[in-house]
């Protein structure tokens, strides 16, 4: 006989693809408020976002790099991202990780960032 207490935790159900469709978008809208202060064109248009991966749980996790490794927001930058993606009331939790492979370059730029940075 077992007297200690125990918790079962189930399973998340799978995110349904119209809830994962929200989600996405309502990402999108928040990592477009972060910007690199160099350039005047936030992360996600610049192509700094590499992947982002959402849990049925609701745990996001981002990969995401910088202009340049020795960018001097380096270590801030992640942050200001997290900070961004919790303001979704619906995400349990944000891990954002750095990655520098492959290199950014300006060809990840959408269109939008290069018209804003007149690079056509």
């Amino acid at each position: 006989m077992d007297d200690g207490a125990s918790i079962e935790t189930q399973p998340s159900a799978p995110l349904t693809q119209a809830e994962l469709d929200l989600l996405t978008d309502q990402l999108v809208e928040k990592l477009k408020t972060v910007y690199d202060p160099e350039i005047p064109v936030d992360i996600y248009e610049l192509g700094l976002i590499y992947k982002v991966d959402v849990s049925d749980d609701k745990d996001v996790l981002i990969d995401m790099t910088l202009t340049a490794p020795g960018c001097p927001v380096a270590g801030e930058m992640p942050g200001w991202v997290e900070d961004a993606v919790k303001e979704i009331p619906e995400i349990r939790s944000c891990k954002v990780e750095l990655v520098f492979d492959p290199p950014w370059d300006p060809s990840r730029m959408s269109d939008e960032a290069k018209l804003q940075l007149n690079m056509f």
